[in-house]
């Protein structure tokens, strides 16, 4: 089976890694602009992080037969050093337009600052003016507000919905999509997101439209093959062949060939011409 972690930090992994999840079947992955575990102090270090996952990590991918595309941002956790946070903004059109750069992101909330309202905003409406897709980053902390509040973020901005995939949603977020065309995406981590069981069972629960599932594996306790582990789970649990397949493979290619910087992966083509699915607009009952 074909597999595609559409949100995995790859630069935070090690060569081994990349080994395990090509033999369990992955064969495309987004790398976005995440935190990287301490403070930075200047703006040169981050434009060195975007050239390190628009260059080497490219490189390092296809060691392993693995197609790599990244996302470039910055992230909600700096966006509150606001001077920084601007200085960054300044240059990164400048690799937007880059090869293998899918959308902006990770953008959004992390501790639901005003500051981190800022540079969402001027991000968003980067992506908006300039045709980008967006990949939002929901908060740990008080996700169903901080949802509520990107969500009324992105309408006041005239965000094109089907251009954004907000992303790290759990059982309480789910129902906000109703009816809307919002690319919705399952992080699949321990301890602070889902199991692969919940994930299942609210793919289970609303169906596979404009839905998305990925590791984020980072530099914490995470598990790279996180998709792989949810594919077997639904396989085992009674989803068909074809029902996993378009969840691990065809929805993120779906979502990311928006970007004229995506590539297809071959045998993928007919995927980009595809009818849109849209997120099931009633929400069954039982869901809290």
């Amino acid at each position: 089976m074909r597999i595609f972690d559409p949100h995995i930090h790859m630069y935070a992994r090690t060569t081994d890694d990349y080994e395990a999840m090509a033999l369990a079947g992955i064969e495309a992955v987004v790398d976005p602009a995440f935190w990287l575990g301490s403070a930075r102090h200047y703006a040169g270090t981050f434009y060195d992080y975007f050239e390190h996952l628009l260059g080497y990590e490219v490189e390092r991918a296809a060691m392993y037969n693995i197609s790599h595309h990244c996302t470039l941002s910055v992230n909600p956790r700096e966006a509150n050093d606001l001077a920084l946070a601007n200085e960054v903004l300044e240059r990164l059109p400048d690799y937007l337009t880059r090869p293998r750069c899918v959308a902006i992101g990770e953008i959004g909330f992390d501790r639901q600052t005003e500051a981190e309202e800022e540079i969402f905003r001027k991000q968003a409406r980067l992506g908006r003016d300039r045709d980008l897709l967006l990949l939002v980053h929901t908060p740990h902390q008080y996700k169903r507000l901080g949802v509520e509040r990107m969500l009324k973020i992105l309408a006041e901005e005239g965000v094109e919905q089907r251009k954004v995939l907000i992303d790290h949603n759990t059982e309480e977020t789910m129902p906000l999509f109703a009816g809307t065309e919002y690319w919705v995406g399952l992080t699949v981590y321990p301890v602070t997101k889902l199991s692969p069981e919940r994930a299942v069972n609210i793919a289970r629960q609303y169906g596979l439209d404009r839905l998305i599932v990925n590791s984020s594996a980072d530099w914490g306790p995470s598990d790279v093959l996180s998709v792989p582990r949810v594919a077997h789970l639904m396989l085992k649990t009674g989803f068909s062949r074809d029902e996993v397949e378009r969840l691990v493979w065809e929805n993120p290619i779906r979502f990311y060939a928006q970007s004229a910087n995506f590539t297809v992966p071959v045998g993928a083509e007919h995927l980009v011409a595809a009818r849109r699915p849209s997120i099931r607009e009633s929400v069954r009952e039982g869901v809290r």
